[in-house]
């Protein structure tokens, strides 16, 4: 976790990014990269563990996605990275737009975003499925129990489309989507929302941290839009994977980076960073169809 930059410059190298994105080429993506001498990554849900955080005493980023980034850094050649903090819903016209290279931030690869907002992903590096928490001294205890109730997810997630999925099957009233991910947890405390429905990640931080939510049915697959069902029934990867989104004419960057990817698989180093945020398990191992 050595590699960072002071905080404070991130303005600075936005600024230099948007002067220069316009002269990138295709497949120029990654010398600029490297002539820049920083690897600059979008991120939407700073402060969720255990993605990435700040940690207030040191001033470094923390979580299993910025050590995978500081990795993926490092061995694509990149001496520092950091992060540019912004709202979910602009990361990526944001990165089209070459205010940042890349995106690692809890963002799932779909055909929705590769074939509707025209990115590209790399390999998977992480797997995600959902449940519902509500707190531990709700009355509710089953999906039934939340029949004509409001629940409560972040906006342009998967997280969110199985709570509409829920919606549209009548098991939920209504659904209220937050730009953050710490919203609808407040909501859940205000009594806005009788439940959240989010990952299994999320939910294991805010278990850890607050021990005042807990889980009601079984865990669900993520569903895709109908108008995509075709589409992701073709992707190669598991839908509710994590990847990495690029631009798509950074065809240099991709490859570089899922090969940074693949090594780390090979040599045990993502595996051991999600063992130590406790979040490897079995399903780790297939990321892919």
């Amino acid at each position: 976790m050595s590699r960072r930059i002071l905080n404070g410059a991130i303005g600075t190298l936005v600024s230099l990014m948007a002067v220069t994105s316009a002269c990138w080429a295709q497949d120029q993506c990654l010398d600029a990269v490297k002539e820049r001498g920083v690897l600059v990554s979008a991120n939407g849900v700073l402060g969720l563990k255990p993605y990435v955080w700040k940690n207030e005493a040191t001033g470094q980023y923390e979580g299993f996605e910025a050590e995978i980034l500081a990795e993926i850094a490092n061995r694509i050649g990149v001496d520092k990275w950091d992060y540019a903090v912004t709202e979910w819903s602009t990361m990526i016209p944001g990165m089209k737009a070459g205010r940042w290279d890349i995106i690692i931030s809890s963002m799932f690869a779909n055909q929705e975003r590769i074939q509707g907002a025209d990115i590209a992903f790399t390999n998977p590096y992480f797997r995600l499925y959902n449940v519902v928490t509500v707190l531990k001294d709700s009355p509710i205890q089953t999906i039934d129990d939340l029949k004509g109730k409001t629940v409560a997810s972040v906006l342009g997630t998967m997280d969110s489309a199985n709570a509409h999925v829920m919606k549209d099957k009548g098991q939920v009233a209504e659904v209220l989507d937050f730009n953050g991910f710490g919203e609808p947890f407040q909501a859940l405390r205000s009594g806005q929302a009788a439940a959240v429905v989010l990952d299994h990640g999320s939910y294991h931080a805010q278990q850890e941290e607050l021990g005042d939510i807990r889980t009601v049915g079984e865990p669900m697959d993520y569903h895709p839009k109908p108008e995509w069902a075709d589409a992701e029934a073709k992707a190669s990867y598991i839908l509710g994977s994590l990847a990495i989104g690029v631009r798509k004419e950074c065809s240099d960057l991709t490859g570089a980076i899922n090969q940074a990817l693949a090594d780390m698989e090979a040599d045990g180093t993502r595996k051991k960073i999600l063992e130590k945020y406790d979040i490897w398990s079995e399903q780790q191992t297939v990321l892919t169809k």
